[in-house]
């Protein structure tokens, strides 16, 4: 890395946020901790992190509540977000992500995997900020790349980081059936340890912001998705 990337780790168990700076800093991260969601946000206020973990069960403000705040602003809504999480319940998942967060890691975790995972969002970032071509446009979708803004009709879309990475790999393989597995390697990556389910959710999601007059998102079942315009194959 030619500059240190800044991890944000917001857990209110300091053996946690122990571990976790030390290892970081070895890999050579700038590591920044805090014990509750509200100290988390003004954190991200002062200096955004390139990346965050955040832990689900905190004191006052949940996690969560922390995620929702956080993907709604302007200025930290691209954040990649790991949540962890001792629950491990599959609805804790699935409101993580419907609010935006980029992945989770359920207690007690490894500490190489979560390096892993860390590493794998921010060489996704990083090619994000590297396009090859800025702006995308199929029927009334525009999609500009170098600020990860999507319009429709000319009105933009609030879209997280997630739904945008899977907009654009739909669209720029476009008549083609992408498999769930296929999407969460290139989206998730590193041998993604979740499910397939994952997808889904975030799927389930862009549909709605497109629109249902954007019938773009067909789903073949029992393997994937493609994206097409009425008309077009």
């Amino acid at each position: 890395m030619n500059k240190k990337q800044t991890i944000l780790v917001v857990d209110d168990e300091e053996h946690i946020l122990e571990l976790l700076r030390f290892n970081f800093e070895t890999e050579g991260f700038n590591v920044l901790t805090a014990t509750t969601g509200e100290e988390g946000i003004r954190l991200c206020s002062k200096n955004p992190p390139d990346i965050i973990i955040l832990d689900i069960m905190l004191p006052g403000m949940d996690g969560l509540e922390v995620c929702r705040i956080l993907k709604a602003r302007d200025d930290t809504r691209f954040i990649p977000i790991i949540m962890l999480t001792a629950k491990g319940t599959e609805l804790d998942k699935v409101i993580g992500l419907e609010l935006g967060a980029d992945d989770y890691v359920t207690k007690p975790f490894g500490i190489r995997e979560l390096i892993a995972r860390v590493r794998a969002h921010l060489r996704r970032m990083d090619l994000l900020d590297h396009p090859n071509n800025t702006i995308i446009e199929v029927g009334p979708i525009v999609m500009d790349i170098s600020s990860y803004e999507v319009f429709k009709n000319g009105k933009k879309l609030e879209l997280t980081l997630k739904e945008f990475q899977l907009l654009r790999m739909l669209i720029e393989n476009m008549g083609r059936v992408l498999t769930r597995d296929t999407l969460l390697d290139n989206i998730w990556g590193y041998g993604y340890y979740g499910d397939t389910r994952t997808v889904d959710v975030h799927i389930r999601y862009l549909r709605k912001k497109l629109g249902e007059d954007l019938d773009c998102i067909e789903t073949i079942r029992g393997v994937g998705y493609k994206f097409s315009l009425k008309g077009e194959t």
